[in-house]
């Protein structure tokens, strides 16, 4: 792996942001976000996110442009006998399949687990069957996976609540763990987490990575600041370990999700927050590092 740290990290204010999925409604929890996207062979689009609205849904829509989409799925909370469900990982397999990895809540509890549809569409993964791949356990949730497929190996990092001290489960941090075929994994533990004193004191999310092996995560520095998290960048260290860059937030955004395109741009998807409490998905493309002013 080369790492390429004196290139800009493709950040959010860096191209035009406009809304891909408008908020379902005003006001607070009402959100379309936490993206995760993927091209087709066509160069098409395909985005999953998460619509919260009363009831929590999963959505998978295409686009032609990466700003204008259309949906072609719907995974309601029921479909996974979920509680709530939260960020999903959209993946191609070697084969060009496709899975979904969705974060689903346990009902009556703060437990999360993470389970996949596998289908040969995006289309179909709406009547897929789901499988548990990372269960959590009765002292840790486990949601909001990016997944990642290097050519070999299969590649994971998880954000991981504690449950031990009741209500103090925001608390977070990400684990990495590694699979040959991407259902049966081996964890190596917590690569990234809060720093005692800083603004993300609370807890570390990884959101994307690139090729590289640079990140970015969501942070946060109390329980108060729940909902609101802002975006950091982290870099690889030894022993597969995550560094944050030192100072603060880069982006008022969360869920920041990066996809490298065949030109050297990148576009990003990300959730931020409106005046009303609402969170939009929004988008902007990213020139190669070489054109940015």
């Amino acid at each position: 792996m080369t790492l390429t740290t004196h290139l800009p990290f493709p950040l959010p204010g860096q191209g035009r942001s406009q809304i891909a999925v408008p908020a379902p409604g005003p006001g607070p929890q009402r959100w379309a976000g936490a993206p995760s996207a993927a091209l087709d062979d066509d160069g098409t689009y395909v985005l999953a996110y998460r619509v919260r609205d009363g009831e929590d849904h999963n959505v998978i829509a295409r686009s032609a442009d990466g700003e204008r989409f259309t949906t072609v799925a719907l995974l309601p909370r029921d479909r996974f006998r979920a509680a709530m469900v939260e960020r999903p990982a959209l993946v191609r397999t070697p084969s060009g399949r496709w899975r979904l990895y969705v974060s689903c809540a346990t009902p009556g509890t703060r437990h999360w687990w993470i389970g996949v549809l596998e289908a040969d569409s995006p289309e179909d993964l709406a009547t897929a069957g789901v499988r548990t791949v990372f269960a959590g356990d009765a002292r840790t949730g486990v949601k909001d996976p990016v997944i990642r497929h290097d050519g070999r190996t299969w590649r994971a990092w998880l954000c991981c609540h504690p449950l031990d001290v009741p209500g103090a489960e925001d608390r977070m941090s990400t684990v990495y763990a590694t699979s040959q075929d991407g259902l049966t994994w081996r964890r190596h533990g917590t690569v990234l987490t809060g720093r005692p004193g800083t603004w993300d004191a609370r807890g570390a999310r990884l959101t994307s990575v690139l090729p590289d092996g640079r990140a970015c995560y969501d942070g946060r520095a109390s329980a108060a600041e729940n909902w609101r998290e802002r975006t950091g960048l982290a870099v690889p260290g030894a022993s597969g370990l995550l560094t944050p860059v030192t100072g603060g937030p880069v982006a008022d955004v969360r869920y920041l999700e990066v996809l490298p395109l065949p030109d050297g741009t990148h576009r990003l998807y990300y959730e931020a927050r409106r005046p009303d409490g609402g969170h939009d998905l929004r988008t902007e493309l990213i020139p190669p590092p070489n054109r940015l002013s």
